[in-house]
């Protein structure tokens, strides 16, 4: 089998050129309609759930040990420096939150993604004593509008970093199947991948910020829960206790005595003189 000569397919004139790249954009909107659908699993492909996959659950404890090593070299890292000076602090700073964007040692997943994730799925509620997984669908209805926002926008980032790495892992898997005998394109594949890397850190980035956001939300919508729910407002003795039993009746546990109220405080107040008038 010879070379390719892809210069004798490519179009020289206007037109032709117009017309490959209306092509081409018509050919990514109509995969990504019909993508959408699995947007959740190319997430959660990229979050590094492989343990129930044969194929890749052997890949999957390798890369777990990788993070498990890079959390434990944090961990040191911060040790050492706390007792040195200004600049060691810094560093220090740094180590801690940098573990603290990430998932604890012993649920780690095999990948940057998922532990960004992780991080607000299993930390947001429970430092209130919620479940984040079984609240989250429900405290999420509660947020003000400028959070919702905030959420959506970090989501959008998410999916549109995670649909860009896939869509360049494969360009740079097609470019190689295509250019292998093409020694002066092979940079092409290689520029793909590099691409693809850079996609896959901004995700990451882009789900550090959405757990934060996670995080955000119990700090200042738990309550809101509670009416919501028609459940009286805790005081700060009675708060864990209080939504440890709402994470029991979230999670279809028997009923844990929790009293009702209600007489929501989000109603409105009538009791003014604009009510008589």
């Amino acid at each position: 089998m010879g070379r390719a000569h892809w210069h004798t397919v490519l179009p020289t004139d206007a037109s032709g050129i117009f017309g490959a790249l209306l092509l081409v954009g018509v050919g990514a909107a109509v995969l990504g309609i019909l993508l959408y659908p699995f947007q959740v699993r190319a997430v959660r492909v990229l979050e590094g759930y492989w343990d129930r996959w044969p194929a890749t659950a052997g890949l999957a404890g390798v890369l777990m040990e990788v993070q498990r090593r890079r959390r434990q070299a944090l961990s040191e890292r911060a040790d050492a420096a706390v007792r040195g000076g200004t600049n060691a602090r810094r560093v220090a700073a740094d180590a801690y939150r940098r573990m603290a964007s990430g998932a604890p040692e012993d649920v780690l997943l095999p990948t940057a993604l998922g532990n960004a994730l992780r991080a607000g799925e299993l930390s947001a509620g429970e430092r209130y004593g919620l479940t984040t997984l079984s609240s989250w669908p429900r405290i999420l209805m509660q947020t003000s509008d400028r959070l919702s926002e905030a959420l959506r926008s970090a989501r959008t980032a998410l999916d549109a970093s995670v649909n860009l790495c896939w869509s360049l892992l494969a360009s740079g898997v097609l470019a190689a199947v295509a250019l292998y005998d093409e020694p002066t394109v092979r940079w092409a594949p290689l520029a793909a991948f590099l691409l693809a890397s850079v996609a896959y850190k901004g995700a990451v980035t882009a789900a550090q910020a959405y757990a934060g956001l996670m995080h955000v939300v119990y700090d200042l919508h738990r309550f809101d829960l509670l009416d919501a729910l028609h459940h009286p407002l805790p005081d700060a003795e009675e708060e864990a206790e209080t939504f440890w039993r709402v994470s029991q009746l979230l999670e279809g546990r028997p009923d844990p005595g929790l009293p009702y109220n209600h007489a929501r405080s989000s109603a409105p107040d009538h009791t003014d003189g604009s009510a008589d008038a």
